[in-house]
């Protein structure tokens, strides 16, 4: 869904509540005759939101069906926005415990730690709550309980920029790690939802940016059942989620939120699904669009498609100042288009999902309105995340070098993500109280070592540096040092300033939940001649003007725009004319204008490195630069999304210079997608993928070079050789894709890690040499930890039907995370049935099918390459006798 800084109309904050009031009961002749059904706490959810709808007006239903959903105050109705965002920990609403990014959670392979971390989350959902609903129980922008996660699209190309957001690239990891995040948020309560999570983007959505709201998806009936819907089933039927976002593009010639077969038929009818469906945001608009899909002409008829179809809330287009469609509701009532009946029943599937929230009910009925504010960010919280980031840390190369064997005297630590937030947090995040990058935590894990630290490059150009106050001027003739400062209330640069004085700089403090604007002018004098490139370091918009001209513009809508810069020829010594401009929501923290001026060339990251006993290189990526619908102008990026798999050139040129010095190199790979690393792979000793790891990730990639635990993340993704060995980015077929059906040979495979010790595995012992079509097969393993260290290790069952055309080459079918101590042997077991046990056929049909079936049980894929170790495990066979046909 949209980045959601593109919310221009976003409310600002009201004051702080202590607690939510109950609806106040409507005044007049009913209230006198007795307490309306909708308020009976006793009656069941539906019933009670049918008895609250039929006292609307159509006027007041239209308004309803928005994302910003008013109060009907002769109602007792508060307002509510149901535009929530929690994909790895409450994002945008301020300070809250940043878990590591989604693709970093798959990677623990963990389903235990990923119900628990999303439990935290949604008691973190509840204790903002709890801080800012108003009195009278209405809530605004992030401060409700409607959680628009977990995004559970497949992972189908590493070139997507939002496949960070992902469970990586297997329907089964994906399913299985998505319940149990559904599982944790919406909690355990018979009546009550904790919050609600919502499923996204249904379906068939995954790229490219570029064109996500014009691409009409023909996936054929083999891979949508195969690969896109599995997932999105699983959470449904398995997860009980209440929640399920529809798509911008279209399947089959059908906008996903007007596609009757999607919504009608799959999800409500053959998977059972009670709850609501929102739309993405402007995706009920593309549906009639000319800029979009186009399907039909008119709002009216969109409006119509799509509630007939099954969607049930609308959230608003930004690109038309968030219209929810409400006057086109009321015309397409009143012209027969659509049927109030239609409009009736989304509206009550949406009420009877707040009153399962306890939204309509007395607080001290609602034992979740127990959590307060003050459990949000805990330390326990923030314990909880370095775990979960040490459990995604993945070991991808290592020659000996790790664990480090002892404290180093001297550590260069150099990159661009080495003190980096950005590399922290990923998309869609909060705010880490007090984040812990790579080098601060180096620094205190190693406090006897020098830790040296050299940026020595960008991301995806020079190394930036804050620009210097001695270069700024607040007058022509520089009697005063610093810059005119101006600060307005709103985003937007308008009206009379409320703060004007004289700054040593471009920074600013943006302290508060709040919606502000600055600006800032001056002069700057360039110490040297020649290009210069600026940008300005913010969550939100900015632009820069030097002389009279436009040097970079980023005002855009992107909650964490790119790190779009740009450049101008300056000479040294001359004066110039300076204007910054910025705006910021909520609580993000410090801004600061940026430059990069001659000489960036990464020379003191190479004499760092020869005086230094180790060199940690953290680079990668951040969501600066694979993303969400974004501007960024450089080689091997386009809108978000990337057109190269390589580690950008600048960073790959000073990884060759740092391993010429003849030091140790280690390289910490901080990403959210594949990076083909074939040179460092050759030639450095060591490689972690450290993902984006959550406010706490610096201390969980110190502790893992010192040894302080075993590394046992397994990669969601295939990390292949180049993006040239992949099908066009805009095919959706999945043949020559993720690793059920790449038959290739690939850098790094799909659940593959290394570790600080090692397993061994006995002989797969089946419970049976056939099964029935309809019976269940056991797989037994012995697991032995044989290594010299205490560790994790990741159990993985693959499911094979050799000599059936059409299948997966394989498919994982089972996982288990386990602990073993030294010396230790644990059996585990699977047990394999049904949709474990299926095929898929041509027509998109499931069914179990007789024949021969292959499993293979290890620490691994069973496959390897040169300089890869080979993977514990072993094979065993079995057959199915007998047929049966599955349920969609």
């Amino acid at each position: 869904m949209l980045c959601a800084a593109a919310a221009a109309a976003m409310l600002a904050e009201p004051a702080l509540a202590q607690a939510p009031a109950a609806p106040q009961a409507p005044q007049g002749s009913q209230a006198e005759q007795g307490q309306p059904a909708y308020r009976d706490t006793r009656l069941p959810a539906e019933r009670r939101a049918a008895d609250l709808v039929a006292r609307m007006t159509l006027e007041e239903k239209s308004r309803q069906i928005g994302h910003t959903a008013p109060a009907i105050p002769r109602l007792g109705v508060p307002a509510y926005n149901w535009w929530n965002e929690g994909l790895h920990g409450v994002a945008r609403a301020g300070i809250a415990t940043v878990f590591p990014q989604a693709i970093g959670m798959a990677a623990t392979w963990d389903v235990d730690r990923m119900r628990g971390t999303a439990d935290v989350i949604g008691t973190e959902f509840r204790a903002k709550y709890a801080e800012r609903v108003h009195p009278d129980g209405s809530t605004d922008w992030y401060r409700g309980l409607t959680v628009w996660s977990p995004n559970i699209n497949i992972f189908r190309d590493p070139r997507w920029g939002r496949g960070q957001e992902t469970y990586g690239e297997d329907p089964y990891l994906t399913g299985r790690m998505g319940v149990a995040f559904i599982r944790g948020l919406q909690g355990q309560d018979p009546n009550f939802f904790k919050t609600i999570a919502t499923a996204k983007h249904y379906a068939v959505h995954s790229g490219p940016e570029s064109n996500r709201h014009r691409e009409d998806v023909h996936p054929s009936a083999y891979d949508l059942e195969d690969t896109y819907l599995p997932a999105f089933r699983a959470a449904v039927t398995e997860g009980k989620v209440q929640a399920v976002m529809c798509a911008y593009n279209a399947v089959d010639g059908v906008p996903a939120c007007a596609s009757e077969d999607l919504m009608d038929q799959r999800l409500r009818r053959d998977w059972g699904f009670s709850g609501h469906v929102v739309s993405d945001c402007g995706a009920a608009a593309n549906i009639y669009r000319e800029d979009s899909l186009a399907y039909v002409k008119t709002p009216e008829e969109g409006i119509t498609r799509a509630l007939n179809a099954g969607m049930d809330l609308v959230c608003g287009d930004y690109r038309a100042d968030w219209n929810t469609e409400a006057e086109a509701t009321v015309s397409a009532v009143r012209k027969g288009m659509l049927d109030e009946t239609v409009l009736d029943g989304a509206l009550v599937r949406l009420f009877a999902d707040r009153i399962r929230l306890g939204l309509f009910d007395p607080p001290a009925e609602v034992p979740f309105s127990k959590i307060t504010a003050a459990q949000n960010d805990t330390p326990e919280h923030r314990a909880m995340s370095l775990e979960m980031a040490k459990a995604s840390m993945t070991l991808l190369k290592n020659d000996g070098v790790l664990p480090l064997k002892g404290e180093p005297r001297r550590i260069a630590v150099v990159g661009p993500n080495a003190d980096s937030v950005d590399a922290l947090i990923g998309n869609y995040y909060g705010t880490p109280s007090n984040p812990v990058t790579v080098l601060a935590g180096i620094r205190a894990r190693f406090p006897k070592a020098e830790v040296v630290y050299a940026e020595g490059t960008g991301l995806v150009g020079p190394a930036s540096l804050p620009v210097p106050d001695a270069v700024l001027c607040a007058d022509a003739a520089c009697r005063t040092k610093g810059l005119k400062q101006e600060v307005f209330e709103g985003v937007a640069l308008e009206g009379a300033p409320v703060e004007t004085r004289t700054v040593a700089n471009a920074t600013f403090d943006w302290t508060g939940d709040r919606q502000s604007s600055a600006r800032w002018t001056g002069y700057i004098t360039p110490t040297r001649t020649g290009e210069h490139r600026f940008r300005f370091a913010s969550d939100n918009g900015y632009r820069v003007f030097i002389d009279g001209k436009p040097v970079v513009d980023e005002w855009g809508v992107g909650d964490a725009p790119s790190i779009l810069d740009g450049a101008i020829r300056l000479e040294a010594g001359k004066r110039y004319p300076i204007r910054v401009e910025g705006f910021q929501r909520g609580v993000k923290g410090r801004q600061r204008l940026i430059w990069s001026p001659p000489g960036q060339d990464g020379s003191d990251a190479v004499a760092a490195a020869k005086a230094a006993d180790l060199v940690v290189f953290v680079g990668g990526l951040t969501a600066r630069v694979e993303g969400e619908e974004m501007k960024l102008q450089v080689p091997g990026f386009a809108g978000g999304d990337r057109t190269s798999l390589d580690l950008p050139a600048p960073q790959q040129d000073l990884l060759r210079r740092l391993h010429a010095t003849g030091k140790p190199v280690v390289l910490v790979l901080m990403n959210g997608s594949a990076l083909s690393v074939n040179w460092a792979d050759a030639n450095l000793p060591a490689i972690v993928e450290a993902w984006y790891p959550g406010g706490e990730g610096g201390h969980a990639v110190a502790q893992l070079l010192a040894g302080d635990y075993s590394p046992a993340g397994r990669l969601p993704v295939t990390f292949y050789r180049s993006a040239g060995d992949l099908p066009p980015f805009a095919d959706y077929a999945m043949k020559g894709r993720t690793y059920r059906y790449f038959g290739g040979e690939v850098l790094y495979p799909f659940g593959y890690g290394l570790s600080y010790t090692r397993f061994s595995y006995g002989a797969p012992q089946l419970s049976a040499r056939s099964v029935s079509a309809d019976g269940e097969i056991t797989v037994t393993t012995q697991v032995t930890n044989t290594g010299g260290m205490d560790g994790e290790e990741v159990v993985q069952l693959y499911v094979s039907h050799p000599g059936r055309d059409g299948t997966p080459i394989r498919a994982l079918q089972g996982f288990q995370r386990i602990g073993l101590k030294r010396g230790e042997t644990r059996p585990v077991s699977f047990t394999l049935k049904d949709r474990q046990l299926s095929v898929v056929d041509a027509e998109g049909n499931r069914r179990v099918e007789p024949g021969r079936v292959e499993v293979w049980v290890g620490g691994g894929q069973p496959v390897s390459r040169p300089g890869l170790p080979e993977v514990a495990g072993g094979k065993a066979e079995f057959r199915i006798t007998g047929s049966k046909t599955l349920p969609r």
